[in-house]
């Protein structure tokens, strides 16, 4: 547990400390099991310091009544700049995904000295670019999925792994993973009830800037992660984004959706990552 701006994080360390240091953040609602353990194990075993964490309100950090979350993106956005100082020696290649990616070009634009290089896996720009929106496809899904009774832990576990599927490929979702996190997720979380705060977090009103311009000014090295089956951020969002980053690099994930890099794809990505 690390003390960061003054709320409790949960952290999580695989590899040497004087290693050159990899921040896995997740997407909104998500925890450090986002990111596989075995995932991060070989990661490290390419001779980096893989560190990932829980987001306030998941996993066993600081959690905030339901629906009634007392902060901020920009919060998020501290916390990930305050682990990169506390266990990066204040230096990291930042891998974000989803809202991570978010967070991850609001590193890289805001803190350019602490992001050593940058991965941005099923995310989309932080400036507009009028790209497809979500597939109808999970829109219908969405409409099928009730919440579940929280007590009731096998109704949670079905409920998570359902999660998972409707946001994978349609041929790249693998029930025995899906299940294998599900499990790790009850068992880590203090509240699941709250994952859903990020949805509902206190909005800050922030000069307008051109982050288009601002992202063509990004000097570290990119690379651009995403599925070619997302159903959240169709393959276009990876597209422009990938345009935007000077010299970024695009690797599009044959019939991935929005999900973490699955296994079946761990030798590629993990090359790319470490190159």
């Amino acid at each position: 547990m690390a003390t960061v701006n003054s709320v409790d994080i949960c952290v999580e360390t695989f590899g040497e400390p004087a290693s050159p240091a990899i921040l896995l953040i997740a997407g909104a609602g998500g925890s450090m099991d986002t990111w596989d353990p075995d995932f991060c194990t070989a990661l490290a075993a390419t001779g980096r310091l893989v560190i990932r964490y829980d987001h306030r309100d998941t996993g066993r950090s600081t959690h905030y009544p339901p629906g009634a979350p007392d902060y901020s993106f920009y919060d998020l956005l501290a916390d990930a700049t305050a682990l990169i100082d506390r266990f990066a020696h204040g230096r990291a290649h930042v891998v974000g995904m989803s809202m991570g990616g978010t967070i991850a070009q609001y590193l890289a634009v805001d803190h350019p000295d602490k992001v050593a290089a940058l991965a941005l896996v099923s995310t989309s720009p932080i400036f507009p670019a009028g790209l497809p929106p979500l597939t109808q496809r999970l829109l219908d899904a969405y409409g099928h999925m009730p919440t579940p009774n929280w007590a009731d832990k096998e109704a949670t576990l079905d409920h998570l792994v359902q999660g998972a599927r409707i946001h994978a490929g349609r041929t790249t979702f693998d029930e025995h993973s899906a299940r294998a996190t599900a499990r790790r997720i009850i068992d880590r979380s203090l509240d699941l009830r709250t994952a859903g705060n990020h949805n509902a977090m206190r909005q800050e009103a922030r000069p307008e800037r051109d982050f288009r311009a601002l992202l063509a000014e990004v000097a570290a090295p990119a690379l651009v992660i995403h599925g070619t089956d997302d159903p959240m951020l169709p393959q276009e969002h990876a597209i422009a984004l990938a345009a935007a980053i000077p010299h970024a690099e695009l690797m599009l994930l044959e019939g991935v959706g929005h999900q973490a890099p699955p296994r079946s794809s761990w030798d590629q990505v993990i090359t790319a990552l470490t190159r």
